[in-house]
């Protein structure tokens, strides 16, 4: 058994989960219209007071996404201004970072693990690349993306444990 690679976790993992929510929002839109619900009502919901709403919940997933792969290849990516404020906005930027990730190969990655990353608000520390993805990238991904399943789910919409996990790649 190979280990897994970062590419694996911050791409593969990520597209698939992007693509997840996308179907999150599919629901949600149908969970409106059938109830008769202006959309903007889900999209402004949050879970706490002092928590993102979920339009912001699904910029700070993309943004996770598309700044962690920046930071771990060296390459740079188109700036999101976070003015989604529509159905089929916040659909956009998720494909937008969508068809970043897709353009990145295994071999964009083979210098990631021993980078140096820092982020200002870390105040001159550094994290190599491989405790980037691990430590901060994948689980502040995921925790968006979970808040963002959470408020659909908490608003109505009848989302399942399958609707978060998705397909697996069963062999026979």
């Amino acid at each position: 058994m190979s280990d897994i690679s970062i590419y694996e976790i911050t791409v593969t993992q990520v597209i698939k989960n992007l693509e997840h929510l996308k179907r999150f929002l599919d629901k949600g839109k149908s969970f409106a219209e059938s109830k008769k619900i202006d959309i903007d009502v889900l999209l402004n919901s949050r879970l706490a007071p002092d928590q993102y709403n979920l339009i912001r919940q699904i910029q700070s997933a993309c943004d996770t996404a598309k700044l962690g792969a920046a930071r771990l290849t060296g390459k740079h990516f188109q700036t999101h201004e976070d003015k989604e404020k529509t159905l089929s906005e916040v659909i956009d930027r998720i494909d937008s970072v969508i068809g970043i990730l897709k353009g990145l190969k295994p071999e964009d990655y083979k210098e990631a693990s021993d980078k140096k990353i820092s982020l200002p608000r870390w105040e001159g520390k550094f994290l190599t690349g491989k405790e980037y993805a691990l430590h901060h990238m994948i689980p502040n991904f995921f925790f968006h993306i979970v808040t963002a399943y959470d408020i659909l789910r908490h608003n109505g919409v009848e989302l399942g444990k399958k609707d978060y996990l998705g397909d697996f790649p069963f062999r026979s």
